[in-house]
């Protein structure tokens, strides 16, 4: 693992959240997405090396509205950078983490995404991503 990617917050309102933000971390949100897969908008924020990710779910069902209806808002996940995630979820589930898609997925913010759940990682959910690059 490279480095810590990103720290994603379960929000109710990115509106509010963003604002929010904005103020606290004294820059405006750089770009917010949609993740279909994921029943999620996304808005992203950058200080300095650090991003922060908040998260809105864009239906009842989604991984962030359960979330937030169990838990509240709030810290949600933690990302780490990887070189190559099929390695990395390879040496990973030999360690004996418990890996909740095998098959990484399209996230946000041009990532390639696979989650290690919360029961194998002390309670924290974990994310890992793989910038998409261009075929050469």
């Amino acid at each position: 693992m490279n480095k810590i990617e990103h720290i994603g917050i379960a929000v109710k309102s990115l509106e509010t959240s963003n604002s929010l933000f904005s103020k606290l971390l004294g820059v405006p949100s750089y770009k917010t997405e949609i993740v279909e897969s994921e029943g999620v908008k996304t808005s992203f924020f950058k200080v300095g090396t650090n991003k922060i990710e908040l998260l809105e779910a864009t239906n009842a069902e989604s991984p962030i509205a359960k979330f937030i209806n169990k838990k509240g808002e709030g810290v949600h996940h933690i990302a780490f950078d990887v070189d190559d995630l099929e390695k990395e979820v390879k040496r990973l589930t030999a360690e004996g983490f418990v890996v909740l898609n095998e098959k990484p997925k399209k996230g946000a913010d041009n990532k390639r995404v696979v989650f290690l759940h919360p029961k194998s990682t002390n309670g924290v959910l974990i994310e890992l991503c793989e910038e998409i690059r261009l075929k050469e």
